[in-house]
């Protein structure tokens, strides 16, 4: 139900394309998918900054690159339906949204793999050591950043070929 009400995209929408059978959807699944992990990695780098690690280590796992991908594909969606709302209420559907998506991913790989590469049991505010509440505000802020690179790549699609100059 909430797939097809997605398909449905509002008039005067900025959005051009990107389902995964688009000549441009594979390079939208890549670049979301590589997106995602560069971020993961700056996250992470400055976490280990704060622990005090001076070597500023940070990791991600081969697992994400889908995963980002995925996120982003159906995010456009998503983002065309709350384009209008309030940034208070875009912001926490986002963080709703990326709660849900983090949760299923996690218990689907725990499921089929017997691990989920993420664990946040020793967290204090965890939920079955696969997302932690406490993400909120930086899950807000990425909805709210994927919003940008999302507009960017409706108005400039990616994959397909300029016209020659004639």
């Amino acid at each position: 139900m909430f797939w097809s009400s997605c398909q449905r995209l509002p008039q005067g929408s900025l959005y051009k394309g990107g389902r995964i059978g688009d000549n441009n959807g594979m390079n939208r699944l890549l670049l979301y998918g590589g997106v995602g992990l560069l971020i993961e990695v700056f996250w992470t780098g400055a976490y280990s900054m704060i622990a005090g690690d001076a070597r500023l280590t940070a990791t991600t796992y081969l697992w994400m690159m889908p995963i980002y991908g995925f996120f982003g594909m159906v995010s456009e969606r998503l983002h065309e339906r709350i384009r209008t709302y309030p940034v208070l209420v875009r912001g926490l559907v986002w963080a709703g949204f990326i709660f849900v998506v983090e949760y299923a991913c996690g218990y689907l790989l725990r499921v089929f793999l017997g691990v989920c590469p993420w664990d946040y049991s020793s967290a204090a505010y965890a939920v079955d050591g696969l997302i932690r509440l406490d993400y909120a505000p930086a899950w807000f802020s990425l909805g709210l950043l994927f919003e940008h690179l999302h507009d960017y790549l409706s108005l400039n699609t990616i994959g397909q070929r300029e016209r020659p100059l004639r």
